[in-house]
């Protein structure tokens, strides 16, 4: 029997998590349409190159053109981004990633142990995951390409772009197994990669300078210019 001066509590029907916008459907489509385009041409590629994958396919020039042209293409999501309306939020983004602080470099040396009080948007891993992506596409389409026609180049121009391209290619699966895996441990940033928006509570705690004044009363809020809210770099030493 329930007391007559009993209360019952009111408990809401729903409750919603105060969020803010993290990446653009743009942004979101870049970074997927390059991620298959980097996984279809590593995964060729190591087929081709190991002698018992090879013998499991048939059809090895189809392998073989799936592998050249999906490194072919590789800057074409980075160039549709930029071609419409919604290149304002990349641009910024790619700013961000181009634009190291010192407290960058300590949370890079310490692993994230040290500065976390200083990340941005971006934190130093993806910066350099971001800046490998950025050097590996033009280093491997061009190596690639001398290697798949090779007629007009000397011998030792075919050798050297074996040598860069399969280190590089091996470097390559190190750096996307590493993001992989570091994605799948951390499932509030791999969701915002796929729904656009995050947490304000994990936007506050992970990129502080990011969203310096989230809290939990606030829904949304408007994304802070990279140049108002990120020190500009001034030395590795910090």
């Amino acid at each position: 029997m329930t007391p007559a001066n009993h209360v019952t509590p009111v408990t809401p029907a729903t409750q919603v998590t105060p969020t803010v916008e993290r990446f653009t459907r743009a942004e979101r489509w870049l970074h997927w349409a390059t991620a298959v385009l980097v996984l279809t041409a590593a995964i060729t590629g190591l087929i081709l190159y190991v002698g018992p994958l090879t013998a499991l396919f048939d059809r090895r020039e189809l392998l073989k053109t799936v592998h050249v042209y999906s490194g072919l293409a590789m800057p074409v999501p980075l160039v549709a981004a930029y071609a419409g309306r919604w290149r304002d939020k990349v641009r910024a983004d790619l700013r961000r990633l181009n634009r190291w602080t010192p407290g960058d470099w300590r949370w890079l040396r310490t692993r994230g142990r040290v500065a976390g009080d200083q990340v941005g948007k971006f934190n130093a891993g993806q910066k350099a995951n971001a800046a490998f992506i950025a050097g590996m596409i033009p280093v491997m389409m061009a190596t690639g390409s001398i290697m798949r026609w090779f007629d007009p180049f000397p011998l030792e121009w075919r050798t050297g772009a074996t040598f860069v391209h399969d280190w590089t290619a091996i470097a390559t699966w190190l750096v996307v197994t590493g993001h992989i895996l570091v994605a799948f441990s951390k499932p509030p940033a791999l969701g915002s990669m796929l729904r656009g928006r995050i947490s304000a509570a994990w936007a506050r705690d992970h990129h502080p300078r990011w969203v310096p004044d989230a809290d939990g009363a606030t829904p949304t809020m408007a994304e802070p210019s990279p140049a108002s809210q990120e020190e500009p770099w001034t030395s590795a030493s910090g």
